[in-house]
C-alpha cells in the first residue's frame, strides 16, 4: 500500500488487510477523538519533553515514580525471551535516576515480518 493516496480506499484496504470492519475508516474524517488524542498524546510528551518524538513508553523509576522514554526503536519485534529481554533492560536503565539516552546509528531497514 505504500506510495498511494491517503484517502478512504486506502484506510478500507488496511483495515481489510487486517480484518477489521470497513466502518473504521470513517475516523480518518472525523474529529470526534481530536480532543482524546490531544489529551493522549500530551499525557506522553509532557512527560519525556517536546524535543523527542514517538514512541514514547511510560514505565516505574527508581522510586516506582513514572518515567517516560522516547523509544525503544527497533527494526524487528523481538518475539518470546528476546523481547522479555528488551522489556528488562528497558526497566533497568529506569531504575537509575541519572540515565537519560542510548543511541546509535540505524544501520538496517525496518522489517514488518
Amino acid at each position: 500500500m505504500q506510495g498511494r493516496a491517503q484517502d478512504r480506499s486506502l484506510f478500507v484496504d488496511a483495515l481489510a488487510e487486517c480484518g477489521l470492519p470497513e466502518e473504521l475508516a470513517d475516523a480518518a474524517e472525523s474529529t470526534e477523538y481530536d480532543e482524546a488524542v490531544r489529551i493522549s498524546h500530551h499525557g506522553g510528551m509532557d512527560l519525556v519533553g517536546q524535543e523527542v518524538g514517538t514512541p514514547v513508553i511510560r514505565v516505574p523509576g527508581e522510586a516506582g515514580e513514572t518515567v517516560a522514554f522516547f523509544g525503544p526503536i527497533i527494526t524487528k519485534s523481538p518475539k518470546g525471551d528476546d523481547a522479555l529481554r528488551l522489556w528488562d533492560g528497558v526497566l533497568q536503565v529506569a531504575s537509575l535516576g541519572d540515565f537519560f539516552e542510548l543511541k546509535r546509528s540505524r544501520n538496517r531497514d525496518l522489517d514488518f515480518t
